[in-house]
């Protein structure tokens, strides 16, 4: 008899446990949410509107913050985020307080392709559509690697780890061999860097090179510079 009463007990209080969780969820998914809260994850000027990003998570004419939290489907928020060609990656989540928040990763263009129209090459390698947004500072693209972008990828990311040559470089045409050429900001000569191998060190014979003809003031007397041999330096002057 005892044990019949506990198990009396037991089952009552699973059934109390059960209806305060259900009323609880239930209360919680009524109620409405509070505000929207987007973050940008990445170190990127913003090439997507705050308003963009607002009517992605919500595709209707009512607010945001008018729907209840039981009608968000935080997947397919998330799929049409990531769909947008200047996000990465998007994540969507609800606190507790009642906030829908929205953690964008930008994707990052390390170049722009010359052509009709123009676009972006991001840091996966691939093409990216130009933002009414914002308009990255970024090497243009020219020559034979409209199409095939995976010679220069690896080059343009090197060139963006490195102030100097960030702050320098402003072209990079790749040629019909596969050879690359660079321009320079504020010099009139061009750099033969050949194929994008030695990277790093074509990078410290350049400035060692740069640094010494610029201090006994002959920089500007060469019309091209041949970095295709790792261990030298084959400056031509004009």
């Amino acid at each position: 008899m005892k044990r019949s009463l506990e198990i009396i007990k037991f089952i009552v209080l699973l059934g109390i446990m059960a209806f305060l969780f259900s009323f609880a969820k239930k209360r919680n998914d009524a109620r409405k949410i509070t505000k929207v809260d987007v973050v940008f994850v990445d170190d990127n000027s913003p090439f997507i509107t705050y308003n963009t990003v607002n009517k992605l998570l919500i595709q209707s004419q009512a607010k945001v913050t008018s729907i209840g939290k039981e009608t968000l489907v935080l997947k397919k928020m998330e799929q049409r985020l990531q769909e947008n060609p200047m996000v990465r990656d998007a994540q969507v989540y609800i606190s507790v307080d009642g906030t829908l928040g929205a953690k964008i990763e930008q994707r990052k263009p390390i170049g722009r392709v010359s052509a009709s129209p123009d676009y972006y090459l991001d840091a996966d390698g691939k093409k990216m559509p130009l933002s009414d947004v914002y308009s990255a500072r970024v090497p243009i693209i020219t020559g034979a690697s409209k199409n095939n972008f995976n010679e220069v990828t690896s080059l343009l990311l090197k060139i963006g780890e490195d102030d100097f040559m960030k702050r320098s470089v402003v072209g990079v045409n790749r040629k019909v061999d596969g050879d690359i050429e660079l321009e320079l900001r504020k010099v009139n000569f061009k750099v033969l860097f050949g194929k994008p191998e030695d990277i790093e060190k074509k990078f410290q014979n350049f400035k060692a090179f740069y640094k010494k003809t610029k201090q006994d003031s002959t920089l500007y007397g060469y019309d091209r510079i041949n970095l295709k041999f790792e261990s030298q330096v084959i400056a031509t002057k004009k």
